[in-house]
């Protein structure tokens, strides 16, 4: 009885441990960069937000350009708007080559559809205004049952406050002073 219980044992470890190396435990980690930039990932889907952009552009927030370079193969890329201190064509041109990146934004933002593919994934995108840009586009990811606001550049906290059933929302300061003022919950 006890050779047979130890086999069990030594089964079961194996199946477990052969397993470990493929489970998903559906986290979601995210990094802050700059800006409004952000890293999320879950192990297997690497999505970059308003990143990359130019370091310093405008007079706001560098970035160290290792962030550059531990940047993922197969990255997905996302922007709220093409300005400089959000986006920059020179960095993404080169990325989309050398690591094979997909970009989405204002210029091909009828494409989003193609990620909804992904398992346990979706982009909904929210028209918001930006009084520098005319296309500025804020977003809810719903990833692993989380559903994710992302402001980028908007204006007002009105916007923000609009949105229900969000588990994390990503907004600049302006937003929050905005929406303290207005006796707004986010």
């Amino acid at each position: 009885m006890n050779k047979n219980f130890a086999k069990i044992i030594l089964i079961f470890s194996l199946v477990c441990l052969s397993n470990f190396g493929f489970c998903q435990s559906n986290e979601i980690k995210i990094k802050f960069i700059g800006n409004c930039g952000l890293f999320m990932t879950d192990g297997s889907t690497n999505l970059y937000l308003d990143f990359p952009y130019k370091s310093g552009a405008y007079n706001y927030m560098e970035y160290d350009s290792a962030e550059i370079d531990g940047i993922k193969s197969n990255a997905i890329f996302l922007f709220t708007h093409r300005h400089a201190d959000h986006y920059s064509r020179k960095i993404i041109k080169k990325l989309k080559k050398e690591k094979n990146a997909k970009k989405y934004g204002s210029g091909n933002i009828s494409q989003l559809k193609k990620l909804n593919a992904i398992s346990g994934f979706s982009i909904e995108k929210i028209k918001t205004k930006h009084r520098f840009s005319f296309k500025h586009y804020s977003y809810i990811i719903t990833w692993h049952g989380k559903r994710i606001f992302l402001s980028g550049d908007t204006e007002s906290a009105s916007t923000v406050a609009n949105i229900r059933e969000v588990d994390w929302a990503f907004v600049p300061s302006w937003i929050m002073l905005d929406a303290n003022e207005k006796k707004l919950d986010i």
